[in-house]
């Protein structure tokens, strides 16, 4: 077991009584890499011009080089337009004024995506282009658009009308919805009108019960090789290679008789239409020129996987549904972007951030909210456009950022994510040690194996922080026991009216603090196993599942220090043990 310090650790958080003051300068996500203020006060813009000349600019290979300059409301511009643009609307105030500046950036990687699943859970054009104008706005410019999974076909097809139709798809999934390619022409413009590349996933062979159901045989047989060859063909028919010059082929979490002979197959058919491939890692065995998307924790965590050969993007801290959003935000900012401390773009292009939607979604969104879409957006931007790695006091102040643009910037969004960087815990679990733990949220599970501590199927926790307080207030407090991955519906349920969830405790100052709402659904949703293919599956999830999507409950705190005290129990084999308490 790791020593742990001896160093008493309390939380540093102060609960001003007055407001707190907005440097409209110091609040652009991404961070820029070179900003001057020539002057701090605020004019009206009256000219923005885009200059042909590239005098600022020294990266040629870069196309997401910018410079920008302000100058008493005068706005000079070279390189990417877009990107430049974004960073001006981020620089100016409510009033759309902006301060005399200098800005010359770029990215550190040429590949920042954004992954959504409309396979399992159909979501119609208007809501994707939200979507793609949140991406815009952090300069994430390759949609990664899951067309295709077990449920549904969601693509035209006019060569096989049968993958459209509902019979053959799963019930409760918006069955018959798809998109035309009218439609998907119609997106690929609008986003490339916000600096975006569509990357369209067909996955193959597996994730594909849609396709048995309506003909019978599986994609990797002969019959269904044939049946794939004349969809992709009409696909690159009806979207040019000018639209959609990358092609996802899946190939993931499938077992085939001959997987080296599919993926062949595939990949020729991507050079056929002159399309880049990517395929997922682990998956079936790719060649040298497919890129390789790095989903999984041996893949992606092992900077050797990086290195075996070929191009690659990191998708293995990208997982929104997978973690608490508190706790995801904060991996991301610390992750270390594929793998490198300096970037180096010969093999690694950059990263994807994946939503997947596997349990059924009857209310389209929600879906942002409870796998923290917008703020997992923020971090995952900063981290891939500086590349490296941040540190736990980076992440700090990079929080006042993500606050500034909950409140000024995605203010129409409902975002449920709140500073808490600057949470410090000492852990008690069972007999051990007691050991050190940051951030708002924190994954039980992870501290046992960092520390290599072993447990059973049932064992509890103590967490306990101090926070310090300039007066006698109240703070609103959401605090949870459980991190539910929303894929697999693994978990411990609902509580008891009353209580929390997997009977954890919370006391403040000795006095122990219950939920602030009566459960609609008490001990519901309990499913200590994996729910794949299931019908436990089918049930969408509620916001009473989630801490953070719950009502907060009001804490009285004191002037001074104030004691916080968890208990968080292990209750079953396989539970995502963790909990999360944010405040404001």
């Amino acid at each position: 077991m790791k020593k742990i310090l001896t160093l008493l650790i309390i939380v540093m958080l102060l609960f001003s009584c007055g407001k707190k003051e907005v440097f409209i300068k110091e609040n652009i996500i991404p961070t820029p890499k070179e900003l001057i203020v020539n002057d701090e006060k605020l004019h009206a813009i009256k000219d923005v011009v885009v200059s042909e000349s590239s005098d600022h600019l020294v990266y040629p290979q870069n196309k997401d080089e910018y410079y920008l300059k302000t100058k008493k409301g005068k706005v000079i511009i070279e390189g990417n337009e877009i990107w430049a643009k974004q960073t001006l609307s981020q620089l100016a105030d409510a009033s759309g004024r902006v301060p005399d500046v200098e800005i010359h950036d770029w990215s550190a990687y040429p590949f920042r995506g954004f992954m959504h699943d409309t396979g399992r859970n159909y979501q119609s054009i208007e809501m994707l282009k939200e979507t793609i104008d949140l991406m815009s706005l952090y300069k994430i410019n390759y949609f990664h658009w899951h067309l295709t999974d077990n449920p549904a076909w969601r693509i035209e097809c006019k060569v096989y009308p049968q993958l459209n139709d509902p019979q053959y798809q799963r019930p409760g999934r918006d069955c018959g919805k798809f998109y035309t390619y009218d439609e998907i022409r119609e997106l690929i413009a609008y986003a490339k009108e916000r600096g975006i590349t569509i990357m369209p996933e067909i996955d193959m062979p597996g994730h594909s019960a849609y396709f048995r159901n309506a003909f019978g045989f599986s994609m990797d047989s002969e019959e269904g090789m044939k049946v794939i060859e004349k969809c992709i063909e009409e696909f690159c028919n009806e979207i040019p290679v000018s639209m959609c010059p990358y092609f996802h082929v899946g190939s993931d979490e499938v077992h085939v008789a001959d997987p080296k002979g599919f993926m062949e197959f595939t990949e020729s058919l991507c050079k056929k239409y002159n399309r880049i491939a990517m395929a997922w890692d682990p998956g079936l065995p790719s060649d040298s020129t497919t890129v390789r998307q790095i989903w999984n924790t041996a893949a992606g965590s092992n900077a050797a996987q990086t290195k075996k050969g070929g191009k690659y993007v990191d998708s293995f801290m990208g997982y929104l549904n997978y973690y608490d959003p508190i706790y995801f935000t904060n991996k991301v900012y610390l992750h270390q972007a594929c793998a490198q401390e300096v970037p180096d773009t010969t093999n690694a292009l950059g990263g994807i951030l994946c939503l997947w939607n596997d349990v059924r979604v009857d209310d389209k969104t929600r879906i942002a909210l409870h796998n923290g879409m917008i703020n997992g957006m923020m971090t995952f931007s900063e981290r891939f456009w500086k590349g490296g790695n941040g540190t736990w006091e980076e992440l700090v102040d990079y929080e006042d950022k993500m606050s500034y643009h909950k409140d000024n910037v995605v203010n129409n969004h409902d975002v449920r994510w709140y500073p808490n960087a600057s949470t410090l815990w000492k852990i008690k679990i069972g007999d051990n040690e007691i050991l050190e733990a940051r951030g708002g949220a924190v994954d039980v599970n992870d501290l046992c194996t960092e520390n290599s501590i072993t447990v059973g199927d049932t064992v509890s926790a103590w967490a306990s922080t101090d926070i310090y307080s300039e007066c006698d207030t109240t703070i609103k407090v959401w605090v949870g026991f459980e991190a539910a991955a929303r894929s697999n519906r693994i978990s411990g349920g609902i509580g008891p009216q009353g209580r929390w969830e997997n009977n954890g405790r919370l006391f403040v100052n000795g006095k122990e603090y219950f939920p602030a709402q009566q459960w609609n659904e008490p001990e519901k949703y309990a499913f200590h196993f994996n729910t794949w293919h299931k019908p436990e599956e089918e049930l969408p999830y509620t916001d009473e599942q989630f801490y953070w999507m719950r009502k907060p409950i009001t804490v009285n705190i004191k002037e001074g220090k104030n004691e916080i005290k968890l208990y968080i129990p292990k209750t079953f084999r396989g539970q995502r043990w963790s909990f999360g308490m944010i405040y404001n």
